[in-house]
Protein backbone atom coordinates (compact mmCIF):
# COMPACT_ATOMS: atom_id res chain seq x y z
CA UNK A 1 0.00 0.00 0.00
CA UNK A 2 1.38 3.77 -0.58
CA UNK A 3 2.42 6.01 2.66
CA UNK A 4 -0.81 7.63 3.82
CA UNK A 5 0.86 10.15 6.15
CA UNK A 6 -2.43 9.86 8.65
CA UNK A 7 -4.46 11.78 5.92
CA UNK A 8 -7.66 12.61 7.22
CA UNK A 9 -11.07 11.10 5.95
CA UNK A 10 -14.39 11.45 6.86
CA UNK A 11 -16.56 8.30 6.66
CA UNK A 12 -20.43 9.34 6.42
CA UNK A 13 -23.36 5.98 6.88
CA UNK A 14 -26.18 6.19 8.86
CA UNK A 15 -25.75 2.40 9.64
CA UNK A 16 -23.83 1.84 12.97
CA UNK A 17 -22.23 -1.47 12.30
CA UNK A 18 -21.29 -0.71 8.27
CA UNK A 19 -19.73 2.93 9.60
CA UNK A 20 -17.52 1.35 12.43
CA UNK A 21 -16.12 -1.50 10.33
CA UNK A 22 -15.10 1.03 7.91
CA UNK A 23 -13.93 3.42 10.28
CA UNK A 24 -11.83 0.58 11.83
CA UNK A 25 -10.18 -0.43 8.10
CA UNK A 26 -9.14 2.70 6.95
CA UNK A 27 -7.59 3.56 10.63
CA UNK A 28 -5.65 0.46 10.39
CA UNK A 29 -4.73 1.45 7.14
CA UNK A 30 -3.16 4.92 8.57
CA UNK A 31 -5.64 7.39 8.23
CA UNK A 32 -7.08 9.68 10.69
CA UNK A 33 -10.55 8.78 10.46
CA UNK A 34 -13.86 11.29 11.33
CA UNK A 35 -16.65 9.17 11.55
CA UNK A 36 -19.94 10.50 10.85
CA UNK A 37 -23.53 9.09 11.35
CA UNK A 38 -25.66 11.03 8.87
CA UNK A 39 -25.04 13.81 6.25
CA UNK A 40 -25.93 16.73 8.85
CA UNK A 41 -23.18 15.47 11.12
CA UNK A 42 -20.90 15.14 8.31
CA UNK A 43 -21.45 18.77 7.69
CA UNK A 44 -21.15 20.02 11.31
CA UNK A 45 -17.64 18.51 10.98
CA UNK A 46 -16.54 20.17 8.00
CA UNK A 47 -17.42 23.34 9.43
CA UNK A 48 -14.45 25.56 10.89
CA UNK A 49 -15.29 25.37 14.91
CA UNK A 50 -14.61 28.56 16.69
CA UNK A 51 -11.34 30.27 16.81
CA UNK A 52 -10.48 27.62 14.04
CA UNK A 53 -10.12 26.64 10.29
CA UNK A 54 -12.38 24.35 8.57
CA UNK A 55 -10.85 20.63 9.01
CA UNK A 56 -9.12 19.51 5.96
CA UNK A 57 -10.17 15.92 4.76
CA UNK A 58 -8.63 14.47 1.95
CA UNK A 59 -11.53 12.28 1.28
CA UNK A 60 -14.91 11.83 2.09
CA UNK A 61 -16.43 8.26 1.49
CA UNK A 62 -19.87 8.25 2.17
CA UNK A 63 -23.55 5.96 1.62
CA UNK A 64 -25.34 7.10 -0.82
CA UNK A 65 -29.27 5.88 1.11
CA UNK A 66 -29.44 8.09 4.20
CA UNK A 67 -31.85 8.60 6.41
CA UNK A 68 -32.00 12.75 5.85
CA UNK A 69 -29.18 13.86 3.84
CA UNK A 70 -28.25 11.44 1.23
CA UNK A 71 -24.96 10.79 -0.02
CA UNK A 72 -25.33 12.99 -3.41
CA UNK A 73 -27.07 16.09 -1.59
CA UNK A 74 -23.93 15.90 0.75
CA UNK A 75 -21.63 15.70 -2.49
CA UNK A 76 -23.68 18.67 -3.97
CA UNK A 77 -23.52 21.08 -0.34
CA UNK A 78 -19.24 19.67 -0.76
CA UNK A 79 -18.38 20.69 -4.02
CA UNK A 80 -19.93 24.41 -3.59
CA UNK A 81 -17.29 24.83 -0.86
CA UNK A 82 -14.42 22.54 -1.63
CA UNK A 83 -13.62 21.32 -5.42
CA UNK A 84 -10.33 19.59 -4.70
CA UNK A 85 -11.77 16.60 -2.23
CA UNK A 86 -12.72 13.36 -3.68
CA UNK A 87 -16.00 11.77 -2.98
CA UNK A 88 -16.66 7.92 -2.49
CA UNK A 89 -20.13 6.95 -2.64
CA UNK A 90 -21.31 3.98 -2.08
CA UNK A 91 -24.57 2.10 -2.29
CA UNK A 92 -26.04 -1.40 -1.79
CA UNK A 93 -29.07 -0.56 -4.27
CA UNK A 94 -26.94 0.29 -7.60
CA UNK A 95 -28.76 1.61 -10.45
CA UNK A 96 -27.31 3.02 -13.67
CA UNK A 97 -29.02 6.00 -13.13
CA UNK A 98 -27.74 6.70 -9.52
CA UNK A 99 -24.33 6.41 -10.98
CA UNK A 100 -24.74 8.32 -14.08
CA UNK A 101 -25.73 11.25 -11.59
CA UNK A 102 -23.07 10.34 -8.79
CA UNK A 103 -20.70 11.25 -11.50
CA UNK A 104 -22.54 13.88 -13.35
CA UNK A 105 -22.05 15.47 -9.97
CA UNK A 106 -18.62 15.15 -9.49
CA UNK A 107 -18.28 11.77 -7.17
CA UNK A 108 -14.16 10.29 -7.75
CA UNK A 109 -15.73 6.75 -7.50
CA UNK A 110 -19.01 4.72 -7.20
CA UNK A 111 -18.76 1.52 -5.09
CA UNK A 112 -20.99 -1.29 -4.71
CA UNK A 113 -21.44 -2.90 -0.99
CA UNK A 114 -20.12 -4.81 0.31
CA UNK A 115 -17.13 -3.32 0.23
CA UNK A 116 -13.86 -5.37 0.08
CA UNK A 117 -11.43 -3.51 2.70
CA UNK A 118 -8.68 -3.90 0.27
CA UNK A 119 -11.32 -2.20 -2.44
CA UNK A 120 -12.17 0.20 0.31
CA UNK A 121 -8.12 0.63 1.20
CA UNK A 122 -7.32 1.08 -2.07
CA UNK A 123 -9.91 3.34 -3.09
CA UNK A 124 -9.57 5.99 -0.67
CA UNK A 125 -5.43 5.91 -0.94
CA UNK A 126 -6.09 6.62 -4.88
CA UNK A 127 -8.54 9.66 -4.09
CA UNK A 128 -6.03 11.26 -1.37
CA UNK A 129 -2.86 10.87 -3.89
CA UNK A 130 -5.24 12.74 -5.98
CA UNK A 131 -6.24 15.50 -3.90
CA UNK A 132 -2.68 16.24 -2.98
CA UNK A 133 -2.63 16.42 -6.48
CA UNK A 134 -5.54 18.57 -7.07
CA UNK A 135 -4.33 20.86 -4.58
CA UNK A 136 -0.30 21.26 -5.26
CA UNK A 137 -1.24 22.20 -8.67
CA UNK A 138 -3.46 25.37 -7.45
CA UNK A 139 -0.41 26.12 -5.38
CA UNK A 140 1.72 26.03 -8.34
CA UNK A 141 -0.80 27.96 -10.46
CA UNK A 142 -0.32 30.61 -7.85
CA UNK A 143 3.52 30.47 -8.00
CA UNK A 144 2.96 31.34 -11.85
CA UNK A 145 1.17 33.84 -11.52
CA UNK A 146 -2.24 32.04 -13.02
CA UNK A 147 -4.14 32.19 -10.35
CA UNK A 148 -3.55 35.84 -8.86
CA UNK A 149 -6.76 37.12 -9.28
CA UNK A 150 -8.43 38.99 -6.87
CA UNK A 151 -10.75 37.07 -4.13
CA UNK A 152 -13.87 38.09 -4.70
CA UNK A 153 -12.92 37.89 -8.63
CA UNK A 154 -12.16 33.81 -7.95
CA UNK A 155 -14.83 32.88 -5.80
CA UNK A 156 -17.32 34.69 -8.70
CA UNK A 157 -15.28 32.51 -11.12
CA UNK A 158 -15.67 29.62 -9.27
CA UNK A 159 -19.32 30.07 -8.82
CA UNK A 160 -19.61 30.49 -12.28
CA UNK A 161 -18.01 27.57 -13.22
CA UNK A 162 -20.52 25.39 -10.81
CA UNK A 163 -23.34 27.11 -12.44
CA UNK A 164 -21.85 26.55 -16.00
CA UNK A 165 -21.99 22.57 -14.71
CA UNK A 166 -25.24 22.71 -13.29
CA UNK A 167 -26.29 24.25 -16.95
CA UNK A 168 -24.43 21.94 -19.18
CA UNK A 169 -26.17 20.51 -22.24
CA UNK A 170 -24.69 18.80 -25.88
CA UNK A 171 -24.79 18.83 -28.94
CA UNK A 172 -24.59 16.33 -31.98
CA UNK A 173 -22.93 17.10 -35.65
CA UNK A 174 -23.53 14.49 -38.07
CA UNK A 175 -20.76 12.77 -40.04
CA UNK A 176 -21.72 11.26 -43.26
CA UNK A 177 -19.86 9.00 -45.72
CA UNK A 178 -20.28 10.51 -49.33
CA UNK A 179 -19.72 6.59 -50.59
CA UNK A 180 -22.97 5.58 -49.17
CA UNK A 181 -24.81 9.34 -48.57
CA UNK A 182 -25.70 8.17 -45.49
CA UNK A 183 -24.96 9.69 -41.71
CA UNK A 184 -22.15 7.68 -40.16
CA UNK A 185 -21.82 9.18 -36.83
CA UNK A 186 -22.02 12.22 -34.26
CA UNK A 187 -19.76 14.46 -32.85
CA UNK A 188 -20.46 15.19 -29.15
CA UNK A 189 -19.62 19.04 -28.73
CA UNK A 190 -20.18 20.67 -25.31
CA UNK A 191 -22.54 23.89 -24.55
CA UNK A 192 -23.59 25.40 -21.37
CA UNK A 193 -26.56 28.11 -20.78
CA UNK A 194 -24.47 30.51 -18.27
CA UNK A 195 -24.39 33.17 -20.22
CA UNK A 196 -20.25 33.82 -19.15
CA UNK A 197 -19.05 30.58 -20.51
CA UNK A 198 -21.16 30.15 -23.79
CA UNK A 199 -18.31 29.84 -25.61
CA UNK A 200 -16.65 26.00 -24.78
CA UNK A 201 -13.26 27.49 -25.28
CA UNK A 202 -13.68 29.63 -22.23
CA UNK A 203 -15.22 27.02 -20.55
CA UNK A 204 -12.41 24.83 -20.52
CA UNK A 205 -9.97 27.45 -19.78
CA UNK A 206 -11.78 28.26 -16.98
CA UNK A 207 -11.50 24.95 -15.94
CA UNK A 208 -8.09 24.42 -15.82
CA UNK A 209 -7.78 27.84 -14.85
CA UNK A 210 -9.95 26.39 -11.41
CA UNK A 211 -8.27 22.90 -12.01
CA UNK A 212 -11.55 21.60 -12.00
CA UNK A 213 -11.59 19.82 -15.85
CA UNK A 214 -12.51 15.89 -14.19
CA UNK A 215 -15.23 17.59 -12.65
CA UNK A 216 -15.98 19.19 -16.61
CA UNK A 217 -15.20 15.77 -17.87
CA UNK A 218 -17.44 14.03 -15.80
CA UNK A 219 -20.07 16.17 -16.45
CA UNK A 220 -19.77 15.60 -20.02
CA UNK A 221 -19.27 12.11 -20.30
CA UNK A 222 -22.48 10.93 -17.73
CA UNK A 223 -24.39 13.55 -20.00
CA UNK A 224 -23.61 12.32 -23.51
CA UNK A 225 -24.07 8.39 -21.69
CA UNK A 226 -27.32 9.31 -20.85
CA UNK A 227 -28.13 10.27 -24.40
CA UNK A 228 -26.65 7.54 -25.99
CA UNK A 229 -28.88 4.84 -26.31
CA UNK A 230 -31.42 7.07 -27.93
CA UNK A 231 -28.76 6.92 -30.76
CA UNK A 232 -29.43 4.34 -33.68
CA UNK A 233 -27.25 1.11 -33.11
CA UNK A 234 -25.08 1.58 -36.02
CA UNK A 235 -24.17 5.00 -35.89
CA UNK A 236 -20.67 6.02 -33.51
CA UNK A 237 -20.51 8.94 -31.36
CA UNK A 238 -17.46 10.61 -31.10
CA UNK A 239 -16.54 12.26 -27.72
CA UNK A 240 -13.94 14.62 -27.36
CA UNK A 241 -11.18 13.85 -24.39
CA UNK A 242 -8.82 15.78 -22.53
CA UNK A 243 -5.49 13.43 -23.06
CA UNK A 244 -5.19 12.85 -18.59
CA UNK A 245 -8.76 11.69 -18.69
CA UNK A 246 -6.98 8.47 -20.84
CA UNK A 247 -5.66 7.66 -17.02
CA UNK A 248 -8.57 7.83 -14.90
CA UNK A 249 -10.36 4.60 -15.09
CA UNK A 250 -13.39 5.47 -13.09
CA UNK A 251 -13.98 7.73 -16.87
CA UNK A 252 -14.01 5.13 -19.22
CA UNK A 253 -13.85 1.81 -17.39
CA UNK A 254 -16.06 -0.67 -16.81
CA UNK A 255 -18.29 0.61 -13.89
CA UNK A 256 -18.20 4.13 -16.28
CA UNK A 257 -21.09 5.89 -17.53
CA UNK A 258 -19.85 5.45 -21.04
CA UNK A 259 -18.87 1.95 -20.81
CA UNK A 260 -22.14 0.40 -21.23
CA UNK A 261 -21.98 2.06 -25.13
CA UNK A 262 -18.44 1.56 -25.94
CA UNK A 263 -18.54 -0.80 -28.96
CA UNK A 264 -20.14 2.85 -30.70
CA UNK A 265 -17.86 5.29 -28.52
CA UNK A 266 -15.22 6.64 -30.43
CA UNK A 267 -12.36 8.62 -27.90
CA UNK A 268 -11.05 11.81 -29.93
CA UNK A 269 -8.24 13.22 -28.77
CA UNK A 270 -8.31 16.73 -28.90
CA UNK A 271 -5.59 18.99 -26.97
CA UNK A 272 -3.48 20.16 -29.32
CA UNK A 273 -0.15 19.06 -26.85
CA UNK A 274 2.37 16.52 -26.72
CA UNK A 275 0.97 13.02 -25.56
CA UNK A 276 4.32 12.38 -24.13
CA UNK A 277 4.28 14.24 -20.87
CA UNK A 278 1.68 11.72 -20.15
CA UNK A 279 3.90 9.05 -19.91
CA UNK A 280 3.53 5.26 -21.82
CA UNK A 281 -0.23 5.09 -22.16
CA UNK A 282 -0.37 2.30 -24.27
CA UNK A 283 -1.50 0.06 -21.49
CA UNK A 284 -4.76 2.47 -20.73
CA UNK A 285 -5.17 2.56 -24.24
CA UNK A 286 -4.95 -1.42 -24.46
CA UNK A 287 -7.58 -1.63 -21.97
CA UNK A 288 -9.90 1.00 -23.48
CA UNK A 289 -10.00 -1.16 -26.74
CA UNK A 290 -10.65 -3.92 -25.01
CA UNK A 291 -13.79 -2.71 -23.55
CA UNK A 292 -14.90 -1.56 -27.80
CA UNK A 293 -13.43 1.92 -27.51
CA UNK A 294 -11.66 3.27 -30.65
CA UNK A 295 -9.53 6.13 -30.60
CA UNK A 296 -9.59 9.21 -33.37
CA UNK A 297 -6.80 11.51 -33.54
CA UNK A 298 -8.29 15.51 -33.97
CA UNK A 299 -6.38 18.60 -35.91
CA UNK A 300 -4.53 16.25 -38.36
CA UNK A 301 -2.19 19.56 -40.21
CA UNK A 302 -2.40 21.56 -36.81
CA UNK A 303 1.01 20.52 -35.15
CA UNK A 304 -0.75 18.60 -32.25
CA UNK A 305 -1.62 15.21 -34.47
CA UNK A 306 2.65 14.31 -34.63
CA UNK A 307 4.44 11.32 -34.40
CA UNK A 308 3.68 10.86 -30.82
CA UNK A 309 -0.12 10.63 -31.42
CA UNK A 310 0.08 7.68 -33.66
CA UNK A 311 2.50 5.91 -31.64
CA UNK A 312 0.79 6.00 -28.48
CA UNK A 313 -2.69 5.90 -29.94
CA UNK A 314 -2.73 3.79 -33.78
CA UNK A 315 -5.66 5.87 -34.45
CA UNK A 316 -8.71 3.98 -36.10
CA UNK A 317 -9.75 7.82 -37.08
CA UNK A 318 -8.18 11.13 -37.70
CA UNK A 319 -9.78 14.14 -38.28
CA UNK A 320 -8.53 16.50 -40.94
CA UNK A 321 -8.28 20.26 -39.62
CA UNK A 322 -11.02 22.52 -41.17
CA UNK A 323 -7.73 25.01 -41.75
CA UNK A 324 -7.01 22.43 -44.04
CA UNK A 325 -10.37 22.14 -45.67
CA UNK A 326 -11.31 26.05 -45.92
CA UNK A 327 -10.98 27.16 -49.47
CA UNK A 328 -9.35 24.25 -50.14
CA UNK A 329 -11.22 24.15 -53.67
CA UNK A 330 -8.98 27.60 -54.38
CA UNK A 331 -6.29 26.18 -53.42
CA UNK A 332 -3.49 23.78 -55.48
CA UNK A 333 -1.53 23.49 -52.89
CA UNK A 334 -4.19 22.36 -50.20
CA UNK A 335 -5.45 20.29 -52.76
CA UNK A 336 -2.02 18.52 -53.10
CA UNK A 337 -1.23 17.80 -49.32
CA UNK A 338 -4.53 17.00 -48.54
CA UNK A 339 -4.23 14.17 -51.32
CA UNK A 340 -0.99 13.02 -49.54
CA UNK A 341 -2.34 12.73 -46.50
CA UNK A 342 -5.21 10.93 -47.17
CA UNK A 343 -3.17 8.22 -49.36
CA UNK A 344 -0.98 8.02 -45.90
CA UNK A 345 -3.64 7.34 -43.86
CA UNK A 346 -5.22 5.17 -45.91
CA UNK A 347 -1.69 3.10 -46.45
CA UNK A 348 -1.26 3.12 -42.54
CA UNK A 349 -5.42 1.96 -42.57
CA UNK A 350 -6.46 5.09 -40.72
CA UNK A 351 -10.15 6.49 -41.93
CA UNK A 352 -9.87 10.20 -42.99
CA UNK A 353 -12.86 12.76 -41.27
CA UNK A 354 -12.93 15.98 -43.32
CA UNK A 355 -14.28 19.11 -40.94
CA UNK A 356 -15.62 22.64 -41.58
CA UNK A 357 -16.83 21.86 -45.08
CA UNK A 358 -18.91 24.33 -45.47
CA UNK A 359 -19.84 24.86 -49.23
CA UNK A 360 -20.53 22.36 -52.22
CA UNK A 361 -17.26 23.72 -53.83
CA UNK A 362 -15.47 22.84 -50.80
CA UNK A 363 -17.22 19.21 -50.63
CA UNK A 364 -16.49 18.56 -54.61
CA UNK A 365 -12.87 19.47 -54.25
CA UNK A 366 -12.41 16.87 -51.79
CA UNK A 367 -14.51 14.10 -53.96
CA UNK A 368 -11.09 13.49 -56.27
CA UNK A 369 -8.40 13.85 -53.27
CA UNK A 370 -10.37 10.16 -51.64
CA UNK A 371 -12.26 11.73 -49.05
CA UNK A 372 -15.36 9.55 -47.78
CA UNK A 373 -15.75 11.26 -44.26
CA UNK A 374 -17.33 14.73 -43.94
CA UNK A 375 -18.33 17.05 -41.22
CA UNK A 376 -19.44 20.86 -41.32
CA UNK A 377 -22.34 23.22 -41.52
CA UNK A 378 -22.64 22.11 -45.37
CA UNK A 379 -24.46 19.09 -43.96
CA UNK A 380 -25.62 20.20 -41.17
CA UNK A 381 -25.06 22.46 -37.90
CA UNK A 382 -25.06 20.96 -34.17
CA UNK A 383 -28.38 20.47 -32.88
CA UNK A 384 -29.60 18.81 -29.30
CA UNK A 385 -31.45 15.70 -31.24
CA UNK A 386 -29.60 13.35 -33.44
CA UNK A 387 -30.51 15.29 -36.66
CA UNK A 388 -29.43 12.81 -40.22
CA UNK A 389 -29.53 15.13 -42.87
CA UNK A 390 -31.11 14.64 -46.12
CA UNK A 391 -27.90 14.06 -48.90
CA UNK A 392 -27.98 14.85 -52.57
CA UNK A 393 -27.14 12.55 -54.74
Amino acid sequence: MLETEKRRVLVVDDDAAVLRASTLILQRAGFDVTPAASGDAALAALRPQKGTGAPRFSVIVSDIRMEGMSGLDLLRTVRQSDPDVPMVLVTGGPSLSTAIEAMHEGAHRYLMKPVAPEELIETVTRAALLCDLARVKREALALQGLWNLPVDERVELDAAFTRALGALYMVYQPIISMATRTTVGFEALVRTHEPRMQSPGVLFETASLLTRESELSRSIYATVAARAASLRPELLLFVNVHPPDLLDPTLYGAGSPLAKHARRVVLEMTERASLERLGDIAPAVSDLRRLGYRVAVDDLGTGYAGLASFTHLGPDFVKLDRSLVTGIDRSPTKRRVVHAMYSLCADLGMSVISEGVETAEEREALRPLGADFLQGYLFARPTEEFVEPTLES
